[in-house]
């Protein structure tokens, strides 16, 4: 029998929001680990609000939202207030009722600029991987460490002499005229972008593009593959063996020696120098291209740094998935503040997509 296409003219509905999404949908689990999380920094958000005034948008709410903008690839707010409006599940998963009005954009984004205040990126992703189940994954003893260019969300054509006025456009042709950088010499002492004075121009090796980019740094603990510290910086040469110095300091304070692997671009005898003396073993891969390198046989011999060299590479599906689905190929930020804050929040929320199943392995 052919069904009817009639619209049903019913005025009310039913059926719960809890019983649409589906018992097995993989944001259940999800939604638990970051609710968990977020009950552990309610004090942290209370110093964020005032006990008087307008009531502003639950930041438990806000950050489940911009953990569904990471997950779903939501290109701008505007976009995410435009889904929650007709989405079910994304309703369910912020905690909005059927009947409640979604936040206009503008409002959303002032109250997220407002958890830039407490560092609350860097502590929900802290709060995850404090949770007793997803404590019992990491490795205390064995980590990997990596940096990734970030592209500035800033054109070319803003990377003008620093004496030149912000608004300076001579040739005239509106906001978005031609330019010719043919022959002229362009660096970051002289140079510096009128869009976001905080990135610099970069080259991530010879005969490549210059870009006008930030680094952003992660630090993996090799058992489950998890990000246990992220962060990042202005570019310069030193700043990928500077940020790792110091992501692992708080790891090696024990009287057990740990190890940190790392790719070429760490093999620098002060880095690996440093290393040692903090009593941390350091699994760098060998650069003997024209040079000398200063990991030699003392570490090479054990079987722990082939293990190590192996494990290393998967940090690199960690900055994959942030750029192609999180969005942080190019960011949308401006400010070295807010790019580090969501690229922090980018890894906490790829800890969050590999956690459930390794949980659910483990018990």
């Amino acid at each position: 029998m052919r069904g009817s296409d009639e619209r049903s003219g019913s005025l009310f509905s039913y059926v719960d929001l809890e019983a649409r999404v589906r018992a097995d949908h993989p944001l259940r689990a999800i939604r638990d680990l970051a609710n968990a999380a977020l009950g552990d920094l309610s004090g942290e958000f209370s110093k964020l609000y005032t006990d008087f005034g307008r009531p502003s948008i639950a930041p438990e709410k806000l950050l489940r939202a911009m953990l569904l903008q990471v997950f779903y690839g939501v290109r701008s707010e505007r976009h995410l207030m435009e889904r929650m409006e007709f989405d079910l599940l994304f309703r369910w998963f912020v905690g909005l009722g059927i009947d409640d009005p979604v936040w206009d954009h503008s409002v959303f984004s002032k109250n997220r600029d407002r958890l830039l205040d407490g560092e609350i990126a860097a502590k929900f992703l802290s709060a995850v991987l404090a949770q007793p189940r997803v404590k019992r994954l990491l490795s205390s003893e064995h980590f990997s460490v990596d940096g990734t260019l970030i592209e500035a969300w800033a054109s070319m054509k803003s990377f003008k002499s620093k004496g030149s006025p912000a608004g300076d456009d001579s040739d005239g042709g509106g906001r978005n005229a031609p330019a010719d950088f043919r022959g002229e010499k362009r660096s970051n002492q002289t140079h510096r972008s009128t869009t976001d004075p905080d990135a610099m121009l970069y080259r991530k090796g010879p005969g490549m593009e210059a870009k006008l980019c930030f680094i952003g740094h992660g630090l993996m603990e090799n058992r489950s593959g998890l990000i246990v510290d992220a962060r990042l910086t202005g570019v310069s040469g030193h700043a990928e063996r500077l940020a790792a110095l110091d992501m692992i300091e708080r790891f090696a304070d024990r009287p057990v020696a740990i190890t940190l692997a790392a790719d070429k671009g760490y093999d620098a005898a002060d880095f690996v120098e440093e290393l040692r003396t903090m009593n941390v073993r350091p699994h760098v891969a060998q650069n003997m291209k024209g040079r000398r390198s200063a990991i030699d046989k003392r570490t090479t011999r054990h079987p722990g740094y082939a293990a190590s060299q192996r494990v290393r590479k998967r940090i690199e599906e960690v900055f994959g998935w942030t750029k192609m689905i999180a969005g942080m190929r190019k960011t949308k930020l401006r400010g070295l503040l807010k790019v580090d804050w969501a690229f922090t929040f980018a890894a906490a929320a790829y800890n969050l997509i590999r956690l459930p199943k390794l949980v659910a392995e483990t018990s």
